[in-house]
């Protein structure tokens, strides 16, 4: 009986008739089940995947004492790469600004840190990857510090004499504690200034070897140089001849520095000048001594000068 039973499931020409039984109606369940499948997966088979390079935002609510009291530096990387999947179109509007990639530092102490990024992605898109998925940073108190202004002009010529007013003489600097601790200066961009001319340039926040200090907000950002001398003055560059060392001294090296300087006077009284004396005061050694310059009435060096010497006394004759 069993056996019976078994031969009529492997008959071929039995499960042939099996097959088809009510065929039409077997292939339209067939194509409807397709056409329904179709249907409910056309959405994920039109999505593609595309990447974009996303700046990383930085979020920190810390204390509830609101942004400027603390600031994050060194963030490393500062984008990363987000993949995300949706349909053609709306993966073509979008650029890596327009997605929001933050990471939250609210409640991490000062100093480095390593955390993740949280990204949103944007409507009609779904995320797929991001990488890396943690940043690294320096968490620090936000710092500002007000200093001078140095005013940098370019050598003016020889015979000119020309005089700066810089607005304004403060300027403040802003920024992550331990950078703008190494700001030394705030230089104004070196200028060139006719006379009575006026020029607005721009600060520069400098560190102890005159290196640009990165990271740092100056304001106001720039200052107005003027220059306001009414222009030439009669000037003349001499150079400076030092007086002859008393009796039983004698000069084996000598240096002066500068050796020429700018004297004003009336012109006439330049015309007849060609060197000005000067005066040190001598001993045996090496040494550095200022300049006394002997300067003729009415006129009036513009430079100080100093002479670095060596001096040995000269040995007596014996005596006969």
């Amino acid at each position: 009986m069993k056996e019976s039973r078994l031969g009529r499931w492997t008959d071929p020409r039995l499960l042939w008739r099996r097959l088809l039984h009510n065929l039409p109606a077997k292939t339209l369940a067939l194509a409807t089940a397709v056409v329904l499948w179709l249907v409910a997966t056309a959405d994920r088979r039109a999505n593609v995947e595309q990447s974009y390079d996303v700046p990383v935002t930085v979020s920190d609510t810390t204390g509830g004492r609101g942004v400027g009291t603390r600031t994050v530096s060194d963030l490393s990387p500062a984008t990363i790469r987000v993949t995300l999947s949706g349909r053609p179109e709306r993966l073509r509007e979008l650029r890596g600004e327009n997605i929001e990639a933050v990471v939250d530092v609210t409640g991490v102490p000062e100093g480095s840190f390593t955390r993740p990024v949280t990204v949103q992605a944007p409507t009609g898109t779904t995320l797929r990857g991001l990488r890396p998925e943690r940043v690294q940073g320096f968490v620090d108190t936000v710092l500002t510090r007000t200093l001078p202004v140095t005013l940098s002009v370019a050598t003016p010529p020889e015979t000119s004499v020309p005089r700066y007013t810089v607005t304004p003489t403060e300027a403040a600097v802003s920024g992550a504690s331990r950078v703008v601790g190494t700001v030394e200066r705030l230089v104004s961009s070196p200028v060139s200034l006719p006379a009575g001319g006026e020029r607005e340039v721009p600060l520069l926040a400098l560190d102890a070897r005159g290196a640009a200090v990165e990271g740092v907000t100056v304001n106001p950002r720039t200052v107005t140089v003027r220059r306001v001398d009414t222009g030439e003055l009669p000037i003349k560059s001499l150079p400076v001849v030092l007086a002859e060392p008393p009796a039983g001294l004698r000069v084996t090296a000598v240096s002066v520095q500068p050796s020429r300087v700018r004297l004003v006077a009336a012109p006439e009284l330049l015309a007849r000048l060609r060197e000005v004396a000067g005066t040190v005061p001598y001993r045996e050694g090496t040494y550095t001594a200022p300049v006394t310059l002997r300067v003729p009435a009415g006129a009036q060096a513009l430079e100080e000068v100093s002479a670095r010497l060596t001096v040995e006394r000269v040995p007596r004759a014996p005596a006969r």
